[in-house]
């Protein structure tokens, strides 16, 4: 544990030292597009934030590489080479749209062949654990399909919902350190080493995240882009086909016992096929209702528009930062529920505390008007937005002098503001002019 933590530091501080640079050289390159239509920000920012990040993933693999236990996932798998090499494949692409905005068909197609790069190196789908009739092998052409779909689906989603400051950031943080709880548990507790490169991943990616947040969180000083977007996505899909396509469910020994026995204990199995799922759920549900929203108009899906989850919870009264934190709550919702519920499904309190949490995610929807406040004790760690305003004191208030019924009312001295002579500006009717 001690060796992720130090990788996912390093990827955090390389990640968060190198954006400032980054966001300086994105200036003078001239990647500030104007405001779009479809925009939400007031003022061009500039973009190319995933240039950081691809050398945060670069500092984490390099860093992994040189420690003693994570060394062995380079010397035992190709799957970190095939990694870096579709995630500098996605990373260029996403650096040439940030700048001269290339077509929506040509990137997807580098998002294809990113894809068609892993699985060259390994990085595929070799089999499937279906309930009730157990573990699938792929053929070949099943598995690259099937890869190659997942990496696209997963990109594009993490993509569209990149519309706010920090939220794809921070949704996919939690995904990812979702998934590393996941995956850490099947590399130490099954003893499953084929989880390992998963469980770097995650952490690597986790710190991607965290190291570009604070200067993406609103009013944020740089966007991650489509550099950024498509990469964080790219590393999230790896991840998830890396458990669900190369971890062998029957070396588990979990099919045994009665049939209700069976049923409980093969939950872990097929967790992979959900959590990937259950990770992107949001941001998969936005990416399809846009699809049909915008095929129903007559346009072409990849056409943007402000109908986006996070569009429409602007319009109905959340402000910028609420509406961020409330994707945050409904991710992490659904992430960590589905991981809960893989560690003791037969628990009814799980189930119980989910539905209780739905219901206070609910009622925050309803209430777009109310403004939480911390604690007095927490209150310099917040936004002074978040802070409890304080009462001004009697004595603070400035002195009114009564003026009697037949007098006209003074007009007031205007602090700093100086006449001809040097004297002190006042009204007509001032003690001065009489």
């Amino acid at each position: 544990m001690r060796e992720y933590l130090l990788t996912l530091c390093i990827t955090a501080a390389v990640t968060y030292l190198l954006t400032g640079p980054v966001r300086k050289f994105a200036i003078v390159a001239g990647a500030m597009p104007e405001i779009r239509a479809r925009d939400v920000h007031r003022e061009p920012t500039p973009r190319l934030g995933g240039i950081a990040m691809f050398f945060g993933l670069c500092a984490g693999l390099l860093v992994a590489d040189h420690l003693t236990n994570l060394n062995q996932v380079f010397e035992k798998s190709n799957e970190p080479r095939a990694l870096l090499s579709g995630a500098a494949l996605i990373w260029l692409i996403g650096v040439l749209d940030d700048k001269f905005e290339i077509d929506a068909l040509i990137k997807l197609g580098g998002q294809m062949i990113a894809a068609g790069v892993m699985v060259m190196q390994g990085l595929t789908i070799l089999w499937l654990p279906v309930p009730g009739v157990g573990t699938v092998a792929l053929t070949q052409w099943q598995g690259t399909l099937l890869t190659v779909a997942l990496v696209v689906i997963t990109i594009n989603a993490v993509n569209f919902v990149d519309g706010l400051d920090g939220l794809a950031a921070g949704m996919v943080c939690i995904a990812s350190a979702a998934f590393f709880m996941y995956a850490y548990r099947i590399w130490y507790s099954y003893g499953i080493e084929a989880a390992a490169p998963a469980t770097l991943f995650s952490a690597i990616l986790m710190g991607m995240c965290l190291g570009f947040l604070p200067h993406n969180m609103h009013p944020a000083r740089i966007f991650m882009g489509d550099s950024g977007s498509m990469l964080i996505g790219l590393v999230l899909a790896a991840g998830a086909i890396s458990v669900t396509g190369q971890v062998d469910p029957d070396v588990m020994n979990l099919f045994s016992g009665s049939e209700r026995n069976t049923v409980h204990q093969t939950v872990p199995v097929y967790i992979p096929l959900l959590l990937p799922l259950t990770i992107i759920a949001i941001p998969a549900a936005d990416l399809i209702l846009a699809i049909v929203r915008r095929t129903w108009r007559g346009q072409s899906p990849f056409a943007a528009d402000r109908g986006h989850l996070h569009h429409r919870l602007l319009e109905i009264g959340h402000s910028h930062s609420r509406s961020v934190l409330i994707m945050y709550f409904w991710s992490a919702l659904i992430a960590f529920g589905a991981l809960t519920y893989s560690v003791n499904s037969a628990s009814m309190w799980i189930v119980l505390g989910v539905v209780v949490l739905s219901a206070i995610g609910l009622v925050l929807l309803l209430l777009p008007r109310f403004t939480p406040r911390a604690p007095v004790w927490a209150e310099r760690f917040v936004p002074p937005r978040y802070r409890r305003r304080k009462a001004v004191p009697d004595a603070a208030q400035p002195a009114v002098e009564e003026v009697p019924a037949d007098e006209e009312p003074r007009t007031p001295v205007a602090a700093g503001v100086s006449g001809v002579n040097g004297a002190t500006a006042v009204g007509p009717r001032s003690r001065l002019s009489r």
